[in-house]
């Protein structure tokens, strides 16, 4: 059953309703935007699902860039967050780059929320830079309102983007570590990269080797280590950091790390030569690779799926040497779709996954009204039909630029309605309904 977006809805009841990690009969009371109430299955809520559908927390994504200002013809606010709805995603946190200008300081991130303003089909969040020549003036980030900051590593492709060395991360979590700020990394060093040359995708991806990943984890543990502050790794593709990590963790160093669906879903052997769509940055790996990765999500080692939604405009990714073509996925819309397909394949239950995409990306960057259904949470929720079956065509989705690396594969896990401040924004068939998102800044800044 669903109702108009207009229409007022008090209360929502399910035989599946996740809470608390599982699945359970219960009515969702609504009051002004907001949960009310949990309580027993009511048959007579105004809305009743029916028994091949689920009731979902908004999901949340912490790794989106949606480069407005500036390069808004990759992907903007309007186009974005209406893939995020799509995809079951009420809150998304956006990326200091590939806008113009970056946001590194609070000037830069005022003209992003202006940017934002009446496009917003979700909520976003949003992370601040650290580059070479902001370090010392951090505070003023987490003063104006981000979640935290993101550094390179290596060259973020960008000119306006600089990347941080080992000195430099060690300094940017010594500033952050008074004020427990949180610093995330892209993780690869420069001397382990290599420039890649021609269509070969096995050739692209050995410029980019797991030793880049691994040695660069090691640097962002012992500064972290060292300075006790808060640390994550963004967009982990290569296993092998996973021990890394859980050691560190054991010996109470405060780092985690989060993967994503491509690196969950797709596997080197598998893509074809030339498919600059498949090129991201750490790359797609294989599939033993991929397997020990799904270790790390069922051993709590990965904390968080998130997208790394990083579109490009097509005659940027299509180019037939990969070397030259833009490192990005876009995925924001598919990918709960992607990961419960492979999950299911392996004999997970949705139950195990969906922590990665609410309670884990929400404890990451501490907003911790979101990614559950709970009094006094606002009233995110997304409808969701685990067994229903469709296929991708990239032209259907809500991005700016109609390209995926799923585009023709039959995936699982339908979401059909995604509600934002106690209404429906998104349905399935009909889109966007409402462009109702807000604005959500950290620490009580305004």
């Amino acid at each position: 059953m669903s109702v108009a977006s207009s229409d007022r809805v008090e209360s929502i009841a399910a035989r599946r309703v996740y809470l608390d990690g599982a699945f359970a009969p219960a009515t969702v009371r609504l009051r002004e935007g907001a949960i009310a109430a949990v309580d027993a299955f009511d048959a007579s809520a105004d809305v009743v699902l029916d028994d091949a559908r689920v009731l979902l927390p908004g999901l949340v994504d912490s790794h989106v860039h949606l480069n407005e200002p500036g390069r808004t013809d990759w992907e903007g606010f309007a186009t974005g967050t209406a893939a995020a709805a799509a995809g079951g995603i009420t809150t998304v946190v956006e990326m200091p780059l590939n806008s113009i200008p970056v946001t590194i300081d609070p000037s830069a991130l005022a003209a992003k929320r202006a940017a934002a303003r009446g496009k917003l089909a979700v909520d976003v969040a949003y992370w601040g830079g650290a580059v070479p020549e902001n370090l010392g003036s951090l505070g003023a980030l987490l003063d104006a309102g981000v979640v935290g900051v993101k550094c390179f590593m290596a060259p973020s492709g960008i000119d306006e983007f600089g990347h941080l060395d080992a000195d430099g991360v060690e300094r940017a979590l010594a500033e952050l570590a008074p004020r427990d700020g949180l610093l995330i990394a892209h993780a690869e060093l420069d001397e382990h990269l290599s420039e890649a040359h021609g269509p070969g995708f096995r050739d692209f991806v050995a410029t980019r080797p797991p030793e880049g990943e691994v040695a660069a984890v090691r640097i962002v543990i012992e500064a972290a280590r060292r300075t006790g502050a808060r640390a994550h790794i963004v967009h982990v593709a290569a296993a092998d950091a996973l021990d890394d990590v859980r050691a560190a963790r054991a010996d109470g160093v405060r780092i985690t790390v989060e993967t994503c669906p491509h690196y969950l879903t797709l596997r080197a052997e598998d893509v074809p030569d030339g498919a600059g769509t498949f090129k991201c940055c750490p790359p797609i790996r294989d599939g033993a690779n991929q397997d020990r990765l799904w270790d790390g999500v069922l051993d709590g080692t990965i904390s968080a799926i998130v997208s790394d939604h990083s579109p490009a405009t097509a005659d940027l990714k299509l180019k037939p040497d990969l070397g030259e073509a833009w490192g990005g996925i876009a995925g924001v819309q598919t990918g709960l779709a992607a990961v419960w397909t492979e999950a299911r394949r392996r004999g997970i239950a949705l139950e195990r996954i969906l922590p990665l995409f609410t309670t884990g990306p929400v404890d990451l960057v501490r907003l911790a009204d979101r990614g559950r259904i709970a009094p006094g949470t606002p009233a995110h929720l997304a409808v969701f039909d685990p067994e229903a079956e469709f296929e991708v065509d990239a032209a259907r989705l809500e991005y700016r630029n109609k390209l995926s690396p799923w585009h023709g594969a039959r995936l699982r896990g339908v979401v059909a309605e995604t509600w934002l401040h106690g209404e429906v924004v998104y349905r399935h068939g009909e889109g966007v309904l409402a462009r109702s998102g807000r604005d959500v800044l950290a620490g009580g800044a305004e």
